[in-house]
């Protein structure tokens, strides 16, 4: 002990100390934190190509720079508000149709009793999130298929004329959203049922004790429960509003269709990859980005002026 140090007085761990008691945990976030190093942080070095005329060969520090003349082009394109509408739509469809169904499906999956039964279902809705989004496209068209298409089939049989969604514009969007809840609603329930689970077991007892039925168990307990489990959900889902899924729509996009599922990342594709206007295409992720940041943000502080838990 240290001369003037109280007697009894407990000296707190050192960093290093803290470091060594919990090595196991943070070797286990290390893969984590290298993910978004590499793939996240790192990358954002080139957005300063943005801003500049960018070429291969002169690189980052020798190309001529020429400010904001990419987002200038951006705004004045004659596809922005296709772009934008199509982008937006999806965003929008996503929050407000695919967003409440792994809450009901896992709000379902909690008044299971058998355990054997629910782990199946729960085996058989996490199953498609792992099909690969060439095969979900795969699947589609043969469904949809004008010859010899399951969907087709059925509709000739009871006399209506065969139909070919890939054709028409107006059910993008539709069969865009149910290829998702389809292949991602079952993954979507983890966290739900994670949060169902931390639920005091006595307050379901003390509502029996009361004559409550499930409604009012569901009502007056479930839901109020894993609220902020839910703000905070919706917020990160508000963070790829913008950024809907590129393999999805990519893999069924045409040139029929393309006025209704051309969005910005088959936008940004186009141009970047195929094009090599890597630029302007950097421009444009820039913009989308900065829109879903703003949404993100919208969304935390609303959380925060609600009384909800926000992220920061």
């Amino acid at each position: 002990m240290t001369h003037g140090e109280a007697p009894g007085r407990i000296r707190p761990p050192s960093v290093v100390g803290r470091l060594a008691k919990d090595r196991w945990m943070y070797i286990m976030l290390l893969p984590g934190i290298l993910f978004f190093l590499v793939f996240k942080y790192g990358p954002m070095f080139g957005i300063m190509m943005a801003f500049q005329n960018y070429q291969p060969y002169l690189g980052f520090l020798k190309s001529a720079w020429v400010g904001v003349a990419h987002f200038k082009r951006l705004l004045t394109d004659p596809n922005f508000v296709m772009l934008f509408r199509n982008t937006f739509l999806l965003g929008i469809y996503n929050i407000v149709f695919y967003f409440p169904i792994p809450i009901v499906l896992s709000l379902m999956l909690n008044e299971v009793g058998g355990l054997k039964f629910k782990r199946t279902v729960q085996t058989m809705v996490y199953i498609p999130h792992f099909i690969s989004w060439v095969v979900v496209a795969a699947i589609t068209y043969m469904l949809f298929s004008v010859e010899g298409g399951i969907v087709n089939n059925i509709l000739v049989s009871i006399g209506r004329p065969k139909v070919n969604p890939m054709l028409l514009p107006q059910w993008f969007k539709p069969m865009i959203i149910l290829q998702l809840i389809w292949k991602e609603s079952g993954w979507g329930t983890i966290i739900i049922l994670a949060a169902l689970a931390g639920v005091d077991p006595e307050l379901y007892d003390a509502a029996n004790a009361d004559g409550a039925g499930r409604w009012r168990r569901l009502l007056h307990i479930t839901l109020p429960s894993i609220r902020s489990t839910i703000v905070i959900l919706l917020i990160l889902r508000l963070c790829s509003f913008m950024e809907f899924s590129f393999e999805q729509v990519f893999l069924m996009i045409n040139p029929v269709n393309r006025s209704a599922g051309e969005i910005f990342d088959t936008y940004v594709y186009s141009y970047g990859v195929v094009g090599g206007q890597y630029s302007y295409s950097a421009a444009v992720g820039l913009f989308r980005s900065v829109v879903s940041l703003a949404l993100v943000l919208i969304a935390n502080q609303t959380a925060k002026w609600s009384g909800e838990e926000a992220i920061f």
